[in-house]
């Protein structure tokens, strides 16, 4: 296969590329990327009383069909509360990886839970991954949920000590209610895991380092 395939990520936070984009550039320098962001997809899904509808989809298979015309060997999609939508874009265009952001984390999440046994805990700061995410999950895995307040205007606001630690008392909250394994869902998170690591004592994932490795194994 191509030993630099072309990767199109299509965020819908202004905070999801540079993650990423540092994770490729440690990880997999060789990738050759592309980055669309449609950075009203967020707000409009928070304001949208009808949640994900036909309309939403509809602006995730433009964007996955602009991607592709590009030359696109793969998507990595990098907002976490999109399932269903990522899901008529795997649909569409089977014939190419498509990978849901956190769809790595989660298989990975699941191989390591089989050794620390105990809830999984997810972590975001935007309130909708936390009603998208778990049915991603197994019907039968045990899950808790924290939502890091204040940790997406901090972060939107400039303040990064803020979301930081917002994300890591979140993390600290998950492990005394007895979770085993903590996994932050949302890209923009990724920069917390550093100091959530210094702060419990349970392996942390991320999306973007799980995210990279699996499409990297796939080329």
């Amino acid at each position: 296969m191509n030993p630099s395939p072309r990767i199109a990520l299509i965020h819908a936070l202004t905070h999801s590329p540079p993650p990423i984009n540092r994770e490729f550039a440690s990880r997999w320098p060789e990738a050759r990327l592309m980055n669309l962001l449609d950075d009203s997809l967020s707000g409009d899904l928070a304001a949208n009383p009808k949640g994900l509808d036909e309309t939403m989809t509809r602006r995730f298979l433009v964007l996955a069909d602009y991607a592709v015309t590009t030359g696109a060997d793969a998507i990595l999609f990098t907002c976490s509360a999109f399932g269903p939508c990522i899901d008529a874009v795997k649909t569409k265009h089977a014939n190419i990886p498509v990978y849901k952001p956190n769809e790595a984390m989660i298989e990975e999440a699941l191989a390591l839970n089989r050794q620390t046994a105990g809830p999984i805990g997810l972590i975001a700061s935007f309130g909708p991954t936390l009603v998208s995410m778990p049915p991603e999950f197994p019907s039968n895995s045990n899950l808790k949920t924290a939502l890091a307040e204040g940790a997406l205007d901090a972060l939107n606001r400039g303040d990064l000590q803020a979301h930081d630690e917002a994300v890591a008392q979140a993390a600290i909250r998950l492990e005394k209610e007895g979770c085993t394994l903590i996994a932050l869902t949302q890209f923009s998170l990724a920069r917390a895991a550093n100091l959530t690591r210094t702060r419990v004592k349970v392996p942390v994932l991320t999306t973007v380092e799980s995210a990279v490795s699996a499409l990297r194994s796939r080329f």
